[in-house]
């Protein structure tokens, strides 16, 4: 508010409204100040792996994004209905980045963002059970409003895996929204969880409440690696 009050004082126009339309200007600026360091936070915390935004998605054609979806999740009402979102797709053409994207837009939205890659997050559980931390962590993933799990199904689920799994999905079911992406199909997942019963139990939590894009096409990598001009 100080720094608001010096930019009027610079101002002429500024100087002649009435005391109660600058007082609304230096709380307004106050405002957007807290939700910009609070959104910076969230943003720190969530980890994400790229800087990616839904405003800078590419919409070519044959890649298997619907616009309006993308409008639709942009909105954030995905979250507050705490429904899950499918991200699937060769290599290199873009899961992660539409991932990371929709957690920057949930960072924005005023939502807590967990990102995982999923051997990276499973291995991490496995150490968290010999130091004692594991409760800790699997109670922090559950009370995120998003949790993202990436590169899922790259290696067959242990029998603790999907243990680990089931347990954070039961947790976050119909409370907290899930995106996953996976290079594997989703039909796929359950060969990939690998014990039936408990796979039935984790795609349940999941893929009957999402939405899914289906991304095709050639690696987005070997096109941003193109010479310009």
């Amino acid at each position: 508010m100080a720094r608001a009050l010096e930019s009027q004082l610079e101002l002429k126009e500024v100087r002649e409204l009435s005391f109660d339309e600058r007082l609304a200007i230096m709380l307004d600026a106050e405002s957007l100040e807290r939700e910009n360091r609070s959104t910076s936070a969230r943003l720190r915390g969530a980890r994400l792996r790229l800087a990616a935004c839904l405003e800078d998605l590419k919409f070519k054609p044959g890649r298997g994004l619907d616009r309006a979806l993308i409008v639709t999740l942009s909105s954030g009402d995905w979250l507050r209905d705490k429904r899950n979102v499918r991200v699937t797709g060769a290599t290199g053409t873009g899961k992660t980045y539409i991932a990371c994207a929709l957690g920057h837009s949930a960072c924005r939205h005023g939502f807590s963002v967990a990102y995982y890659r999923a051997p990276t997050l499973f291995d991490d559980l496995v150490l968290t059970k010999a130091d004692g931390r594991h409760k800790r962590i699997m109670s922090s993933i559950a009370s995120k409003k998003l949790f993202i799990l990436d590169d899922f199904g790259l290696e067959k689920l242990t029998a603790e895996n999907r243990r680990d799994l089931l347990e954070i999905m039961e947790a976050r079911y119909k409370l907290n929204s899930t995106v996953i992406a996976s290079q594997l199909p989703s039909d796929h997942w359950h060969e990939a969880i690998g014990d039936p019963t408990i796979a039935d139990a984790i795609l349940d939590r999941t893929v009957h409440n999402s939405y899914q894009i289906q991304l095709k096409g050639p690696s987005m990598r070997d096109e941003n690696s193109k010479p310009k001009g």
